[in-house]
Protein backbone atom coordinates (compact mmCIF):
# COMPACT_ATOMS: atom_id res chain seq x y z
CA UNK A 1 0.00 0.00 0.00
CA UNK A 2 1.46 3.28 -1.26
CA UNK A 3 1.92 6.16 1.50
CA UNK A 4 2.20 4.08 4.71
CA UNK A 5 3.95 6.11 6.74
CA UNK A 6 1.37 9.12 6.59
CA UNK A 7 -1.37 6.77 7.22
CA UNK A 8 0.77 5.25 10.28
CA UNK A 9 1.45 9.10 11.25
CA UNK A 10 -2.47 9.40 11.45
CA UNK A 11 -2.88 6.20 13.39
CA UNK A 12 0.09 7.23 16.12
CA UNK A 13 -1.66 10.56 16.28
CA UNK A 14 -4.73 8.80 17.36
CA UNK A 15 -3.64 6.42 19.45
CA UNK A 16 -1.83 9.65 21.66
CA UNK A 17 -4.75 11.60 21.33
CA UNK A 18 -6.81 8.69 22.91
CA UNK A 19 -4.69 7.86 25.24
CA UNK A 20 -4.07 11.46 26.56
CA UNK A 21 -8.26 11.83 26.74
CA UNK A 22 -8.21 8.72 29.34
CA UNK A 23 -4.63 9.84 31.42
CA UNK A 24 -4.85 13.50 31.48
CA UNK A 25 -8.88 13.61 32.79
CA UNK A 26 -11.63 12.31 34.39
CA UNK A 27 -12.48 9.77 32.15
CA UNK A 28 -9.97 6.98 33.40
CA UNK A 29 -12.59 5.66 35.92
CA UNK A 30 -16.02 6.02 36.68
CA UNK A 31 -15.83 8.38 38.95
CA UNK A 32 -17.95 11.75 38.73
CA UNK A 33 -16.53 13.27 35.03
CA UNK A 34 -17.29 16.93 34.12
CA UNK A 35 -16.75 17.67 30.67
CA UNK A 36 -19.76 19.90 30.18
CA UNK A 37 -18.05 23.05 32.31
CA UNK A 38 -16.79 26.17 32.77
CA UNK A 39 -16.77 27.95 29.23
CA UNK A 40 -17.95 24.32 27.94
CA UNK A 41 -21.18 24.49 29.80
CA UNK A 42 -22.16 27.48 27.83
CA UNK A 43 -21.51 26.31 24.60
CA UNK A 44 -23.05 22.92 25.45
CA UNK A 45 -25.94 24.72 27.14
CA UNK A 46 -28.09 24.49 24.05
CA UNK A 47 -28.58 21.16 24.32
CA UNK A 48 -30.23 20.66 26.91
CA UNK A 49 -32.09 23.61 26.74
CA UNK A 50 -33.79 22.59 23.84
CA UNK A 51 -34.33 18.96 23.65
CA UNK A 52 -34.45 18.17 27.76
CA UNK A 53 -36.17 21.58 29.31
CA UNK A 54 -37.88 23.08 26.74
CA UNK A 55 -36.43 26.54 28.19
CA UNK A 56 -34.42 28.64 25.45
CA UNK A 57 -35.56 32.00 26.74
CA UNK A 58 -34.33 32.17 30.28
CA UNK A 59 -32.68 29.03 30.87
CA UNK A 60 -33.87 28.17 34.54
CA UNK A 61 -32.31 25.06 34.87
CA UNK A 62 -28.85 25.56 35.29
CA UNK A 63 -28.78 26.61 38.86
CA UNK A 64 -30.70 23.29 39.99
CA UNK A 65 -28.03 21.04 37.81
CA UNK A 66 -25.45 23.46 39.19
CA UNK A 67 -26.95 22.69 42.71
CA UNK A 68 -26.10 18.76 41.41
CA UNK A 69 -23.18 18.61 39.51
CA UNK A 70 -21.50 21.92 40.05
CA UNK A 71 -20.87 23.11 36.27
CA UNK A 72 -20.92 26.46 36.56
CA UNK A 73 -17.28 26.86 37.98
CA UNK A 74 -16.35 28.74 41.07
CA UNK A 75 -16.35 32.51 39.21
CA UNK A 76 -20.38 32.31 39.38
CA UNK A 77 -22.98 32.04 36.80
CA UNK A 78 -21.14 33.73 33.87
CA UNK A 79 -22.41 31.65 30.84
CA UNK A 80 -25.76 33.37 30.66
CA UNK A 81 -26.19 37.08 30.25
CA UNK A 82 -29.27 39.35 30.99
CA UNK A 83 -31.34 39.83 28.11
CA UNK A 84 -33.39 43.53 27.87
CA UNK A 85 -36.36 41.89 28.09
CA UNK A 86 -35.98 40.32 30.94
CA UNK A 87 -35.01 36.57 29.50
CA UNK A 88 -31.79 35.32 30.04
CA UNK A 89 -29.54 34.53 26.64
CA UNK A 90 -26.43 32.53 26.01
CA UNK A 91 -23.06 34.35 26.04
CA UNK A 92 -21.71 31.87 22.85
CA UNK A 93 -22.64 31.23 20.03
CA UNK A 94 -24.37 27.91 18.88
CA UNK A 95 -22.12 26.24 16.53
CA UNK A 96 -20.00 23.41 19.02
CA UNK A 97 -23.70 22.72 20.44
CA UNK A 98 -24.46 21.58 16.94
CA UNK A 99 -21.15 19.33 16.19
CA UNK A 100 -21.55 18.06 19.90
CA UNK A 101 -25.41 17.36 18.87
CA UNK A 102 -24.87 13.73 17.68
CA UNK A 103 -23.18 12.91 20.72
CA UNK A 104 -25.94 14.40 23.05
CA UNK A 105 -28.70 11.99 21.74
CA UNK A 106 -25.85 9.30 21.91
CA UNK A 107 -25.40 9.93 25.66
CA UNK A 108 -29.26 10.30 26.29
CA UNK A 109 -30.73 7.06 24.58
CA UNK A 110 -27.05 5.46 26.98
CA UNK A 111 -28.61 7.11 29.85
CA UNK A 112 -31.66 5.71 29.34
CA UNK A 113 -30.72 2.36 28.70
CA UNK A 114 -28.49 2.28 31.86
CA UNK A 115 -30.47 3.96 33.99
CA UNK A 116 -28.91 6.98 34.64
CA UNK A 117 -31.32 10.30 34.94
CA UNK A 118 -31.31 11.83 31.72
CA UNK A 119 -30.92 15.25 32.50
CA UNK A 120 -28.19 16.33 30.02
CA UNK A 121 -24.91 16.21 32.72
CA UNK A 122 -24.79 12.75 34.07
CA UNK A 123 -22.39 10.19 33.37
CA UNK A 124 -23.21 9.02 29.57
CA UNK A 125 -23.39 12.45 28.30
CA UNK A 126 -20.52 13.57 29.61
CA UNK A 127 -18.44 10.54 28.21
CA UNK A 128 -20.24 11.14 24.83
CA UNK A 129 -19.54 15.15 24.87
CA UNK A 130 -15.75 13.94 26.08
CA UNK A 131 -15.01 12.30 22.86
CA UNK A 132 -17.18 14.21 20.26
CA UNK A 133 -14.19 16.35 19.26
CA UNK A 134 -11.52 13.53 19.11
CA UNK A 135 -14.16 11.45 16.63
CA UNK A 136 -14.16 14.92 14.43
CA UNK A 137 -10.54 15.58 14.53
CA UNK A 138 -9.55 12.00 14.02
CA UNK A 139 -11.41 11.76 10.91
CA UNK A 140 -9.83 15.32 10.16
CA UNK A 141 -6.28 14.22 9.89
CA UNK A 142 -7.20 11.33 7.60
CA UNK A 143 -8.54 14.21 5.73
CA UNK A 144 -5.75 16.61 6.10
CA UNK A 145 -3.52 13.56 5.46
CA UNK A 146 -5.27 13.24 1.86
CA UNK A 147 -5.17 16.98 1.26
CA UNK A 148 -1.02 16.99 1.83
CA UNK A 149 -0.49 14.00 0.06
CA UNK A 150 -1.43 16.18 -3.14
CA UNK A 151 1.64 18.51 -2.92
CA UNK A 152 4.31 16.67 -0.32
CA UNK A 153 6.18 13.34 0.11
CA UNK A 154 4.52 10.60 2.00
CA UNK A 155 7.93 11.30 4.41
CA UNK A 156 7.07 14.72 4.71
CA UNK A 157 3.03 14.10 5.51
CA UNK A 158 3.94 12.08 8.20
CA UNK A 159 5.90 14.52 9.98
CA UNK A 160 3.39 17.27 9.28
CA UNK A 161 0.87 15.43 10.97
CA UNK A 162 2.50 14.02 13.76
CA UNK A 163 4.68 17.94 15.10
CA UNK A 164 0.90 19.50 14.45
CA UNK A 165 -0.67 17.68 16.59
CA UNK A 166 2.21 16.38 19.29
CA UNK A 167 4.33 18.84 18.99
CA UNK A 168 1.86 21.63 19.85
CA UNK A 169 -1.15 22.82 22.13
CA UNK A 170 -3.30 20.83 19.78
CA UNK A 171 -3.19 17.58 21.66
CA UNK A 172 -4.57 19.31 25.04
CA UNK A 173 -7.44 20.86 23.38
CA UNK A 174 -8.49 18.46 21.03
CA UNK A 175 -7.75 15.55 23.75
CA UNK A 176 -7.98 17.13 26.62
CA UNK A 177 -9.74 20.34 27.66
CA UNK A 178 -12.00 19.58 24.34
CA UNK A 179 -15.38 20.62 24.91
CA UNK A 180 -14.57 24.03 23.89
CA UNK A 181 -14.22 25.50 20.55
CA UNK A 182 -10.73 24.31 19.63
CA UNK A 183 -11.03 21.16 18.37
CA UNK A 184 -14.11 21.24 16.38
CA UNK A 185 -12.88 24.03 14.76
CA UNK A 186 -9.91 22.20 13.61
CA UNK A 187 -11.77 19.81 11.94
CA UNK A 188 -13.76 22.72 10.22
CA UNK A 189 -10.49 23.97 8.75
CA UNK A 190 -9.56 20.76 7.51
CA UNK A 191 -13.01 20.64 5.73
CA UNK A 192 -13.43 23.82 4.31
CA UNK A 193 -9.24 22.98 2.60
CA UNK A 194 -10.61 19.56 1.23
CA UNK A 195 -13.45 21.36 -0.55
CA UNK A 196 -11.94 24.29 -1.43
CA UNK A 197 -9.12 22.16 -3.11
CA UNK A 198 -12.75 19.64 -4.68
CA UNK A 199 -14.45 23.04 -5.88
CA UNK A 200 -10.91 23.90 -7.76
CA UNK A 201 -10.68 20.72 -9.14
CA UNK A 202 -14.08 20.30 -10.38
CA UNK A 203 -16.40 23.38 -9.80
CA UNK A 204 -19.84 22.32 -8.71
CA UNK A 205 -22.63 23.10 -6.44
CA UNK A 206 -22.09 20.76 -3.78
CA UNK A 207 -18.66 21.80 -3.10
CA UNK A 208 -19.31 25.62 -3.25
CA UNK A 209 -22.81 24.83 -0.46
CA UNK A 210 -19.97 22.66 1.74
CA UNK A 211 -17.62 25.83 1.48
CA UNK A 212 -20.53 28.27 2.59
CA UNK A 213 -21.93 25.51 4.94
CA UNK A 214 -18.76 24.78 6.49
CA UNK A 215 -17.32 28.66 6.57
CA UNK A 216 -21.08 29.74 8.69
CA UNK A 217 -20.82 26.90 10.83
CA UNK A 218 -17.29 27.81 11.89
CA UNK A 219 -18.75 31.42 12.06
CA UNK A 220 -21.18 30.42 14.56
CA UNK A 221 -18.91 28.28 16.60
CA UNK A 222 -16.37 31.67 16.91
CA UNK A 223 -17.50 34.94 15.18
CA UNK A 224 -14.22 35.93 14.18
CA UNK A 225 -13.63 32.15 12.38
CA UNK A 226 -15.13 34.59 9.46
CA UNK A 227 -11.64 34.95 8.59
CA UNK A 228 -11.48 31.52 7.16
CA UNK A 229 -13.17 32.85 4.04
CA UNK A 230 -9.78 33.78 2.79
CA UNK A 231 -9.00 30.33 1.95
CA UNK A 232 -10.93 29.68 -0.54
CA UNK A 233 -11.20 33.82 -1.73
CA UNK A 234 -7.45 33.62 -2.39
CA UNK A 235 -7.02 29.52 -3.42
CA UNK A 236 -4.91 29.64 -6.31
CA UNK A 237 -4.32 33.65 -6.57
CA UNK A 238 -0.65 33.59 -6.43
CA UNK A 239 0.43 34.75 -9.43
CA UNK A 240 -1.59 37.62 -11.62
CA UNK A 241 -2.21 35.06 -14.33
CA UNK A 242 -2.99 32.60 -11.96
CA UNK A 243 -5.54 34.94 -10.40
CA UNK A 244 -7.09 36.06 -13.93
CA UNK A 245 -7.93 32.38 -14.17
CA UNK A 246 -9.19 32.17 -11.06
CA UNK A 247 -11.49 35.40 -11.31
CA UNK A 248 -12.76 34.08 -14.79
CA UNK A 249 -13.85 30.38 -13.41
CA UNK A 250 -15.56 32.21 -10.65
CA UNK A 251 -17.69 34.48 -13.03
CA UNK A 252 -18.20 30.97 -15.19
CA UNK A 253 -20.13 29.74 -12.13
CA UNK A 254 -21.23 32.29 -10.62
CA UNK A 255 -24.56 30.79 -9.77
CA UNK A 256 -22.69 28.54 -7.68
CA UNK A 257 -22.67 31.60 -5.25
CA UNK A 258 -26.39 31.24 -4.71
CA UNK A 259 -25.97 27.68 -3.53
CA UNK A 260 -23.16 28.57 -1.28
CA UNK A 261 -25.26 31.35 0.22
CA UNK A 262 -28.41 29.04 0.59
CA UNK A 263 -25.96 26.51 2.33
CA UNK A 264 -24.48 29.73 4.50
CA UNK A 265 -27.95 30.65 5.35
CA UNK A 266 -29.49 27.17 6.59
CA UNK A 267 -26.56 27.09 8.85
CA UNK A 268 -26.56 30.71 10.26
CA UNK A 269 -30.57 30.71 10.56
CA UNK A 270 -30.75 28.84 14.03
CA UNK A 271 -28.50 31.08 15.49
CA UNK A 272 -30.43 34.28 14.43
CA UNK A 273 -33.78 32.28 15.56
CA UNK A 274 -32.30 32.24 18.87
CA UNK A 275 -31.40 35.22 19.17
CA UNK A 276 -34.98 36.75 18.11
CA UNK A 277 -36.83 33.99 20.87
CA UNK A 278 -34.17 34.79 23.38
CA UNK A 279 -34.00 38.71 22.91
CA UNK A 280 -36.41 39.84 20.47
CA UNK A 281 -33.99 41.01 18.49
CA UNK A 282 -32.68 38.92 15.18
CA UNK A 283 -28.83 40.06 16.46
CA UNK A 284 -27.35 40.34 19.73
CA UNK A 285 -24.63 41.44 20.69
CA UNK A 286 -21.92 38.94 22.68
CA UNK A 287 -19.48 41.89 23.22
CA UNK A 288 -15.72 41.77 22.43
CA UNK A 289 -13.49 44.53 22.70
CA UNK A 290 -10.34 44.59 20.42
CA UNK A 291 -7.01 46.48 20.34
CA UNK A 292 -5.88 46.58 16.73
CA UNK A 293 -3.80 49.34 16.99
CA UNK A 294 -1.75 48.20 19.92
CA UNK A 295 -2.09 44.57 19.87
CA UNK A 296 -0.81 42.47 22.34
CA UNK A 297 2.57 40.54 21.01
CA UNK A 298 3.00 38.49 24.52
CA UNK A 299 0.39 36.39 23.06
CA UNK A 300 3.44 35.00 20.59
CA UNK A 301 6.21 36.01 23.13
CA UNK A 302 5.48 36.52 26.59
CA UNK A 303 6.58 34.09 29.17
CA UNK A 304 2.91 33.55 30.75
CA UNK A 305 1.62 31.77 27.55
CA UNK A 306 2.79 32.72 24.68
CA UNK A 307 2.85 30.77 21.25
CA UNK A 308 6.61 30.45 20.64
CA UNK A 309 7.46 30.12 23.95
CA UNK A 310 5.71 27.19 25.43
CA UNK A 311 5.28 25.62 21.60
CA UNK A 312 8.51 26.52 19.96
CA UNK A 313 7.65 23.78 17.00
CA UNK A 314 5.35 26.80 15.73
CA UNK A 315 8.59 29.17 14.62
CA UNK A 316 8.89 26.40 11.86
CA UNK A 317 5.47 27.22 11.10
CA UNK A 318 5.71 30.43 10.39
CA UNK A 319 9.07 29.83 8.64
CA UNK A 320 7.14 27.98 6.26
CA UNK A 321 5.37 30.82 5.48
CA UNK A 322 8.80 31.87 3.20
CA UNK A 323 8.71 28.51 0.88
CA UNK A 324 5.48 28.75 -0.20
CA UNK A 325 6.06 29.63 -3.78
CA UNK A 326 4.22 28.71 -6.70
CA UNK A 327 1.52 26.73 -4.74
CA UNK A 328 -1.87 26.64 -5.33
CA UNK A 329 -3.13 28.19 -1.68
CA UNK A 330 0.35 30.07 -1.29
CA UNK A 331 -1.55 33.87 -1.41
CA UNK A 332 -4.64 32.16 0.84
CA UNK A 333 -2.49 30.97 3.26
CA UNK A 334 -0.13 33.46 3.63
CA UNK A 335 -2.68 36.27 4.15
CA UNK A 336 -5.26 34.10 6.55
CA UNK A 337 -1.93 33.55 8.22
CA UNK A 338 -0.96 37.03 9.20
CA UNK A 339 -4.21 37.87 9.68
CA UNK A 340 -5.63 35.40 11.99
CA UNK A 341 -2.32 36.06 14.01
CA UNK A 342 -3.31 39.86 14.11
CA UNK A 343 -6.74 39.41 14.82
CA UNK A 344 -5.92 37.11 18.10
CA UNK A 345 -2.91 39.30 19.07
CA UNK A 346 -5.67 42.38 19.20
CA UNK A 347 -7.94 40.36 21.24
CA UNK A 348 -8.27 43.21 24.66
CA UNK A 349 -8.74 39.69 26.84
CA UNK A 350 -5.25 38.47 25.78
CA UNK A 351 -5.16 35.79 28.51
CA UNK A 352 -7.40 33.84 26.54
CA UNK A 353 -8.34 32.36 29.82
CA UNK A 354 -6.40 29.75 31.38
CA UNK A 355 -4.76 27.58 28.73
CA UNK A 356 -1.39 26.06 28.07
CA UNK A 357 -0.17 27.99 25.40
CA UNK A 358 -1.89 30.07 22.84
CA UNK A 359 -5.07 27.99 22.67
CA UNK A 360 -6.86 30.55 19.92
CA UNK A 361 -4.26 29.60 16.85
CA UNK A 362 -5.04 26.00 17.26
CA UNK A 363 -7.84 25.61 15.12
CA UNK A 364 -5.89 26.92 12.74
CA UNK A 365 -3.24 24.53 12.28
CA UNK A 366 -4.58 22.40 9.24
CA UNK A 367 -3.93 25.84 7.29
CA UNK A 368 -0.25 25.91 9.21
CA UNK A 369 0.59 22.52 8.20
CA UNK A 370 0.52 23.32 4.37
CA UNK A 371 3.15 26.11 5.69
CA UNK A 372 5.22 23.74 7.86
CA UNK A 373 4.86 21.08 4.76
CA UNK A 374 6.62 23.56 2.51
CA UNK A 375 9.50 24.40 5.02
CA UNK A 376 10.00 20.55 5.97
CA UNK A 377 9.74 19.33 2.17
CA UNK A 378 12.77 21.92 1.02
CA UNK A 379 15.10 21.22 4.54
CA UNK A 380 14.25 17.29 3.75
CA UNK A 381 16.25 18.18 0.64
CA UNK A 382 19.09 19.68 1.89
CA UNK A 383 22.54 18.83 4.31
CA UNK A 384 20.66 20.23 7.49
CA UNK A 385 17.80 17.56 7.73
CA UNK A 386 19.12 15.89 10.59
CA UNK A 387 19.78 18.83 12.71
CA UNK A 388 16.58 19.85 11.74
CA UNK A 389 14.89 16.01 12.58
CA UNK A 390 17.10 16.39 15.79
CA UNK A 391 15.89 19.91 16.18
CA UNK A 392 11.85 18.50 15.80
CA UNK A 393 12.10 15.21 18.12
CA UNK A 394 13.44 17.28 20.62
CA UNK A 395 10.70 19.30 20.30
CA UNK A 396 7.99 16.83 20.46
CA UNK A 397 9.45 14.94 23.51
CA UNK A 398 9.67 18.90 25.21
CA UNK A 399 5.59 19.47 24.40
CA UNK A 400 4.60 15.68 25.47
CA UNK A 401 6.47 16.20 28.91
CA UNK A 402 4.70 19.77 29.24
CA UNK A 403 1.61 18.24 28.79
CA UNK A 404 2.07 15.92 31.62
CA UNK A 405 3.45 19.17 33.35
CA UNK A 406 0.38 21.22 32.55
CA UNK A 407 -2.28 18.60 33.78
CA UNK A 408 -0.60 17.74 36.32
CA UNK A 409 -0.38 22.21 37.29
CA UNK A 410 3.32 22.39 37.59
CA UNK A 411 2.90 24.65 34.21
CA UNK A 412 -0.25 26.83 35.37
CA UNK A 413 -2.78 27.60 33.18
CA UNK A 414 -2.70 31.39 34.21
CA UNK A 415 0.12 33.44 36.09
CA UNK A 416 4.13 32.06 35.01
CA UNK A 417 6.86 33.56 34.87
CA UNK A 418 10.17 33.41 33.01
CA UNK A 419 11.91 32.60 36.32
CA UNK A 420 9.34 29.92 37.18
CA UNK A 421 9.12 28.25 33.76
CA UNK A 422 12.62 28.17 33.81
CA UNK A 423 13.32 26.42 37.29
CA UNK A 424 11.01 23.95 37.01
CA UNK A 425 12.01 23.02 32.76
CA UNK A 426 11.62 19.06 32.36
CA UNK A 427 11.03 18.60 35.79
CA UNK A 428 8.18 16.78 36.32
CA UNK A 429 8.52 17.22 40.83
CA UNK A 430 9.70 20.71 41.35
CA UNK A 431 10.12 21.56 44.88
CA UNK A 432 9.05 24.36 46.88
CA UNK A 433 11.49 26.54 46.37
CA UNK A 434 10.97 26.94 42.62
CA UNK A 435 7.12 27.54 43.60
CA UNK A 436 8.70 30.66 45.53
CA UNK A 437 9.78 31.95 42.10
CA UNK A 438 5.83 32.96 41.11
CA UNK A 439 4.37 36.11 42.50
CA UNK A 440 2.49 36.01 45.58
CA UNK A 441 -0.37 36.95 43.52
CA UNK A 442 0.82 33.74 40.82
CA UNK A 443 0.61 31.23 43.26
CA UNK A 444 -1.39 28.28 42.77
Amino acid sequence: MRNRLSLLAVLVTAVVLLWTRFEYSEVRGWSPMKVTTWDALAYYGYLPSVFIYHDIERMDWIEPIDSAYQVVGTGGLYQILPAENGNRVDKVMIGVAAMELPFFFLGHIAAGALNFPQDGFSLPYQWAIAFSPLVYCILALFLLRRVLLRWFSDRTVSLVLLLSILATNAIQYISVDNAQTHGFLFALYVLVIWATVKWHEEPKPKWAALIGATIALATCTRPTELIMLFIPLLWNTQTKELAKEKWALVRAHRSQFIWMLIAAFVIGFPQLLYWKIATGSWVYELGSKWDFLNPHFRVLFGWEKGWFIYTPITVFFVAGLFFLRDRPWAKSVLVFSLLNIWLIIAWHDWRYGGSYSTRALVQSYPAWALAFGALIERVLATRWKYLFLTACAYLLFVNLFQITQYNNQVILYDGMTREYYQAIYLDAHPDAGERLLLEPDQKP
